[in-house]
């Protein structure tokens, strides 16, 4: 395998290097490394006699599955755009992820007209029913500039964003090109032996940390249902882990010793952590726990480990310092460098990084500026190299790792006939990192039902959007810019008021 070998070739050969070793654990079946090679071979011939090609748009709406698995890597070796189907994805927003595909994958047993009915023309290959007893060695086909993979982000600004990786990127990819890799990224990958893998193949973090456990000979544990942690980690003898800081939270409340003592990696990110919850997470879990940063758009960013700490005190209240091959720049409004210590945009550049946004030049503009990608995040480098992040340059709150534009809330919420004004606040959340609360001003003689609002956002922008609290005031305080005071308005949502 050379160094310069096209995604997913390094995968491939790692399948068949040892195939009676385990890929992929679910409940009593186990797929060996050879079976998982045989499902691309397969899934590889079906596909392409569904038309799938270099260039083509792949959609897979599968459940976190070695066939799920075998549908993606299959969609990569033909060279095809994979355009990944997050559950859950409200039905108005189908049209739009589904636009330009030529072939739906789905489950065996999926019965989805609204899916089938967004992809309008595209074939659809149902997997299991629809696979050929063999097929050819996979040999992959992807053009460098071609794009591979299409991320699509939570839909709150009104329709989902979708990040565009090429081939490029992804043969070049930290995680997926093993000859590339420092110690530093054999040390993380060496406590991928039994990764717990859950939530779905669409996410492009998931997806990143994937590679670590499966190009180290590992296996991906998929729970049979929910995750039920932290009994799965024991249960299924994890090694590994991807938490969000609200799973977090819930871990240290109740984890017990003995649910923790086969982990070696738990990487948590999604939303910042509060250095007193990662000073409590060493000091329940060791050095098991990492702090990583990033975006869909860019990866992992940065990462901060408990050595990092004992080494040096102040990175506690960092994101750590960044990751491989990633370049971190903090700038001013004009794009120049700040000095060290100073608080300006975070900006980063990596191999990587994404083309842009699927067929949106002008949020593709926005963002990506002379290969150096705008994170819309301020902070601030130490003289250690260590990243501290101190706000963000977008409006914006993220509920359970999920990244929600408030403008598209507001929008809806001021759409309702009751409502004159609306507004809504981020608040950090021990339960779901940040939580939206929302402060609508009504219209003359008219009382906004919240359970109503509440029920429209979720009709609009999905089910996550929602915000936690709808609350009614007779006016919006101003701060002395003249625009509307989030801060105090923050104050006057119900937990606040209540003292809790």
């Amino acid at each position: 395998m050379s160094e310069e070998s096209v995604f997913p070739q390094a995968l491939l050969d790692e399948l068949a290097r040892d195939p009676a070793a385990p890929a992929v654990e679910r409940g009593p079946r186990t797929t060996t490394r050879g079976e998982l090679l045989d499902l691309v071979r397969r899934t590889t011939a079906a596909l392409r006699d569904a038309g799938a090609g270099p260039g083509r748009g792949v959609a897979l709406a599968t459940g976190v599955t070695a066939e799920g698995l075998a549908a993606q890597v299959a969609a990569h070796v033909l060279g095809c755009r994979v355009v990944g189907v997050r559950p859950g994805v409200p039905a108005a927003h189908l049209p739009h992820v589904l636009a330009d595909v030529d072939v739906l994958v789905v489950d065996a047993g999926t019965d989805a007209p609204a899916l089938r009915g967004a992809a309008g023309a595209a074939r659809v290959v149902v997997l299991e029913r629809d696979l050929p007893a063999d097929g050819d060695d996979p040999v992959p086909a992807g053009r460098p500039d071609d794009v591979a993979l299409v991320v699509s982000t939570s839909g709150s600004t009104g329709v989902p964003k979708g990040a565009a990786f090429t081939y490029a990127a992804l043969t070049g990819h930290w995680s997926w090109q093993p000859a590339r890799w420092t110690d530093r990224t054999r040390a993380l990958a060496a406590g991928y032996g039994r990764f717990l893998l859950f939530g779905t193949l669409a996410s492009a973090v998931v997806f990143e940390h994937l590679a670590l456990c499966l190009l180290t000979g590992g296996t991906a544990v998929v729970p049979e249902g929910p995750p039920d942690l932290p009994r799965d980690f024991g249960r299924l003898r994890a090694t590994a882990c991807l938490l969000t800081v609200p799973r977090l939270h819930r871990l240290l409340d109740t984890a017990r010793p003995d649910d923790l003592t086969t982990l070696r990696v738990l990487l948590v990110a999604g939303s910042p952590l509060a250095p007193h919850r990662f000073a409590q997470a060493v000091e329940v879990l060791g050095d098991v726990v990492h702090h990583a940063y990033g975006q869909t758009e860019l990866g992992v960013v940065s990462l901060l480990t408990a050595e990092d700490v004992r080494r040096h005190p102040g990175a506690l209240a960092s994101v750590g310092r960044p990751w491989d091959g990633v370049e971190v720049r903090v700038v001013d409004e004009d794009g120049a460098d700040v000095p060290p210590g100073a608080t300006g945009e975070v900006v980063v550049r990596t191999a990587n990084a994404f083309l842009g946004y699927w067929r949106d030049p002008d949020r593709t503009a926005e963002v990506v500026r002379d290969g150096w990608v705008r994170t819309r995040d301020l902070g601030r480098l130490d003289e250690d190299g260590f990243l501290h992040l101190t706000g963000r340059a977008r409006d914006v709150v993220i509920v359970n790792a999920v990244l929600h534009y408030v403008g598209p809330i507001e929008k809806v919420l001021v759409s309702h006939p009751d409502v004159d004004q609306a507004y809504v606040v981020g608040v950090p959340d021990e339960r779901t990192g940040e939580a939206a609360h929302a402060f609508v001003v009504p219209r003359a003689g008219a009382s906004p039902d919240g359970a109503a609002l509440r029920a429209l956002v979720a009709v609009e922008l999905g089910p996550d959007a929602v915000p936690a609290t709808v609350t009614t005031v007779a006016e919006v305080p101003i701060a002395p810019s003249g625009k509307p005071d989030k801060r105090a308005l923050a104050a006057l949502r119900p937990e606040a008021v209540r003292g809790v």
